[in-house]
């Protein structure tokens, strides 16, 4: 791999564990806490004990990247103090769990398979460790801290091991002597002196030279990445290694950076004792009475690293350019993986609360857009470059021309779908180009990119679909009235009365008439009303329920039927073909309507070239969520 140098040798494993406990090989501090349990354990004795292999470790030398260490857990104090030769980035439960169970010596503070905290010791059964018939796992046996097992509803004791007589006496072996096992056998030979029992004596000889030894002789491969070894390289290893825990992402590996240097990363997100973190401040700005939390709420550590990034590599780029560079000589304008294992501290420092205020502004913004809930965002991936952008502009982005443009952008990025997947790239060059598109230069890459097909409109199905949600927030923002109260849908209309995107014709009308779900599930049938309203409407015809709406009833008063007719056009509707039922072609209208609305949303008209076929719709909504699921 490039950025990486290694070798692999095996070491004894005792060695590795009285690494572990001076503190020569401790943990980067972007490890997570040590997890297995006791059932786990067990196994891991037991393989160790018939010599089967456990796995390589990983290991960095230190004085290379700088992550923050700290000891592997259990170790003694003394073990903070001392500065490591290595850190172990593959093995640390396999580490932790055998060095807690044999060479620190005290109970293990581990958790049963079904998570519940419990305090063990363990000991080899020699008896049965020397039964072939036996599974070695059944030969090691956890004890609770006081070393007496009492079966569950029994009064009698059914282990006892509580002192070393008792261990002797039961045939019982602590694991914390597998190393140093000579003071324990003088003990048992003297408690199992004389002649009538030689065949006692003779079988604990036997079982330190078929399974004793075996712990003192135990190597272990250890793949030893050296100290050149590069920050994204590492990233890239851990991650491929540690495949059977949740991901490594960049910023615990910025935080163990950062921690080397003394700065809390973890605390300017997650807070610390009573201070509440950016992370709060996120979920609480502009958080709506009767709403869970605000629409930033999603913006995650990583988003946020990848907007200080994107100033502090054009911070570096300007500075180049300067400099007389050109061309492939620039160093890019990047917020990826290895342009955040790169992110220096003090940049951090300088534009964390320029990005802060940017995402603020981010959510003033999609409020203005009548996107309310994270639910309703149409891609949380466009959040990052969108507060850049307005990180960078300051005030300016309240002018109503810089509005204009900054809504025209943001909505090619949404019909154009092109913020779904690999968004890293048009996250860098729309941050680069909007503002200066905002001074008079040309039009972004996303605008002039974005391509919107008439036809996909009855491909949008699904509320994964960006899209499908662009088409919901532009008829709000248009002014669409909910059909029973008349009401526009504003921050109080949208939360108190639980607006959201239902049936034109409803279901089971359509399902009545074999109209296919492809068809009638399409947003042209499709607008948002309020919770109550969707109830009237239940699975009538749509005759039938505007005439309901305009008779009224004990909790709705009556409404004239032209009043009615403005309400249902502000949804780009002809109340007309509802009122006659005409379902084919009000499909065609609305469809019209809509993709009137979306070229004026986005300044460009549609494609309408040649159409697909109802497969490949279909193929096309899934493909376009997954898109957007993969970029959340």
């Amino acid at each position: 791999m490039a950025g990486a140098t290694f070798k692999t040798n095996p070491y004894g494993l005792r060695e590795l564990l009285q690494q572990c406990h001076k503190g020569t090989m401790q943990l980067p501090d972007f490890q997570r806490s040590w997890v297995w349990d006791e059932d786990r354990i067990k196994s891991l004795i037991a393989s160790v004990s018939r010599s089967f292999p456990i796995g390589a470790l990983m290991t960095l030398q230190t004085g290379g990247v700088e992550f923050k260490p700290r000891p592997v857990e259990g170790a003694p104090a003394d073990a903070r103090n001392t500065k490591p030769q290595s850190l172990l980035l593959d093995g640390q439960q396999r580490m932790t769990s055998l060095y807690q169970v044999s060479l620190r010596g005290k109970v293990v503070e581990t958790i049963t398979p079904k998570k519940k905290k419990v305090k063990r010791w363990f000991y080899i059964d020699i008896e049965k460790a020397l039964d072939e018939a036996v599974n070695r796992d059944d030969a090691i046996v956890s004890v609770p801290e006081d070393k007496k097992v009492v079966p569950q509803f029994g009064r009698s004791v059914e282990l006892d091991v509580t002192t070393r007589e008792q261990e002797y006496k039961t045939l019982m072996f602590p694991v914390s002597e597998v190393f140093d096992w000579d003071d324990w056998q003088d003990g048992f030979d003297s408690y199992w002196k004389g002649d009538q029992n030689e065949e006692t004596r003779k079988l604990f000889r036997t079982f330190k030279k078929t399974v004793l030894e075996n712990f003192k002789g135990y190597d272990v491969p250890v793949i030893a990445l050296d100290a050149e070894t590069s920050k994204e390289a590492v990233c890239v290893v851990f991650e491929k290694v540690n495949t059977g825990g949740k991901p490594l992402d960049a910023f615990e590996l910025v935080t163990a950076m950062y921690a080397a240097d003394g700065y809390e990363l973890r605390r300017d997100w997650y807070g610390k004792e009573g201070e509440l973190g950016r992370e709060h401040r996120f979920a609480e700005h502009l958080r709506l009475a009767d709403a869970a939390k605000g629409i930033i709420a999603e913006v995650s550590n990583t988003d946020f690293l990848h907007a200080v990034s994107l100033f502090y590599t054009r911070e570096r780029r300007r500075a180049a350019e300067a400099a007389g560079k050109q061309g492939k000589d620039l160093p890019a304008v990047s917020g990826n993986r290895n342009a955040l294992l790169n992110l220096p501290l003090e940049a951090y420092k300088k534009y964390q609360d320029q990005v802060e205020e940017g995402f603020k502004r981010a959510a003033k913004f999609l409020h203005l857009l009548h996107i309310y809930r994270v639910f309703d965002l149409p891609y949380q991936t466009q959040i990052v470059p969108l507060a850049a952008i307005l990180a960078d502009m300051g005030n300016a982005w309240e002018h109503e021309a810089n509005r204009a443009k900054l809504v025209r952008w943001y909505w090619n990025g949404v019909f154009g779908e092109l913020y779904g997947s690999a968004a890293e790239t048009r996250i860098a060059r729309d941050f680069m180009e909007v503002p200066t598109w905002l001074k008079g230069g040309p039009l972004p890459s996303t605008i002039e990119e974005a391509t919107f097909r008439a036809e996909r409109l009855k491909t949008m199905r699904m509320r994964l679909s960006a899209a499908y949600k662009g088409v919901n927030a532009l008829l709000m923002k248009e002014g669409a009235q909910d059909f029973r109260s008349g009401q526009q849908f504003g921050h109080a209309m949208f939360f108190c009365e639980n607006v959201d995107i239902h049936h034109i014709f409803p279901k089971a009308w359509c399902e009545a008439r074999k109209i296919e779900p492809a068809v009638y599930d399409s947003i042209i049938n499709k607008t948002p009303l309020a919770f109550r309203t969707n109830r009237i409407i239940g699975g009538r015809a749509p005759s039938a329920y505007l005439g309901k709406l305009e008779n009224g009833d004990d909790e709705t008063p009556e409404i004239l039927p032209e009043n009615l007719d403005g309400y249902v056009s502000s949804h780009l509707i002809d109340p007309a073909l509802l009122r006659a039922d005409e379902f084919e072609k009000f499909m065609k209208d609305r469809q019209a309507r809509l993709l009137k609305l979306i070229e004026a949303a986005t300044g460009k008209a549609a494609h309408r070239g040649e159409t697909l076929d109802a497969d490949d719709e279909m193929d096309a909504e899934t493909a376009e969520a997954e898109r957007t699921m993969a970029a959340a």
